[in-house]
C-alpha cells in the first residue's frame, strides 16, 4: 500500500467509503472505516480525500468506469444511438444499486448551494462521458444542447430510481425509455427543421452585406 499513488487511494477506498456513507454519512468515519479495511493509514487516506465533496467525486468517478467495464465499444456499436445512451445509463444505475442510500444522501449534500457549482461539473462529466461513448462528435451548439437535455433526463431518472421498489427497477427502466424516447424525437424533429431551412435567407449575412457590400 506504501507505493499507491493518492488517486489510486482515492480509486480503492471510494468504493468502501460509498458502503459505508449509507450508514455513518460522507463524513470522516466512513472514510476510516474504508481505510481501515483496506490497510491504509488514516493520515494519507485524509489526504487523498480530506471532505466529502472529494469523496463523492471519487465514487462518481469509480460509477462511470464501471459503467464503462458493464459496456464495452464494441456492445455499444452494435445499437442504436438511443440504445447507446438508455444502456449506459441503466449500467450507470446498476452500479449504483448496493449504496442507493449513500446516493441519497450525497445528492443531498451537492444539493447544496455552495456545492451548486461542483454538482453541475459532476453531472456534466457523466452525461459527457455517455454521449461520446455513444459516438457524438459533435462541437457546435449541438454539443451543449445535447448534453443539456441528457442531464435533466439523467436527474428526473435519478429521482425516480431512489424510491423505486419495482423488481429490477422496472419502473426507473420504464421511465428512462420513455425520456430517452423523447429525446430522439426532439432531435429528429430539430433535424428536420435545420433541413428545410438551411437554403432560406440568413438575416446574419443579409446586414453583413449591408455593412460590407460585395464590390
Amino acid at each position: 500500500m506504501e507505493d499507491l499513488t493518492l488517486d489510486e487511494i482515492r480509486i480503492r477506498l471510494a468504493g468502501d467509503i460509498a458502503a459505508n456513507a449509507a450508514f455513518d454519512g460522507w463524513t470522516a468515519a466512513a472514510r476510516e472505516m474504508a481505510a481501515d479495511a483496506n490497510n491504509i493509514d488514516s493520515d494519507v487516506a485524509a489526504l487523498a480525500l480530506p471532505d466529502a465533496m472529494t469523496m463523492i467525486d471519487a465514487w462518481f468517478a469509480r460509477i462511470d468506469a464501471a459503467m464503462e467495464e458493464a459496456l464495452s465499444v464494441e456492445t455499444l456499436a452494435a445499437l442504436k444511438i438511443r440504445s447507446r445512451i438508455q444502456r449506459s445509463i441503466e449500467a450507470r444505475l446498476d452500479a449504483m444499486a448496493p449504496d442507493r442510500e449513500a446516493l441519497r444522501r450525497a445528492l443531498a449534500i451537492l444539493a447544496m448551494p455552495q456545492h451548486v457549482v461542483a454538482a453541475a461539473k459532476l453531472g456534466w462529466r457523466t452525461v459527457d462521458l455517455i454521449w461520446h461513448r455513444a459516438g457524438d462528435t459533435a462541437t457546435d451548439y449541438n454539443h451543449y444542447t445535447k448534453r443539456g437535455i441528457l442531464f435533466g433526463v439523467y436527474a428526473a431518472t435519478v429521482t425516480v430510481f431512489l424510491d423505486d421498489e419495482s423488481e429490477g427497477f422496472t419502473e426507473t427502466r420504464a421511465f428512462l425509455a420513455r425520456r430517452i424516447e423523447g429525446i430522439m424525437r426532439f432531435e429528429k424533429a430539430k433535424a428536420g427543421f435545420l433541413k428545410r431551412t438551411e437554403h432560406l435567407p440568413s438575416l446574419s449575412r443579409f446586414v453583413g452585406r449591408l455593412r460590407y457590400p460585395v464590390a
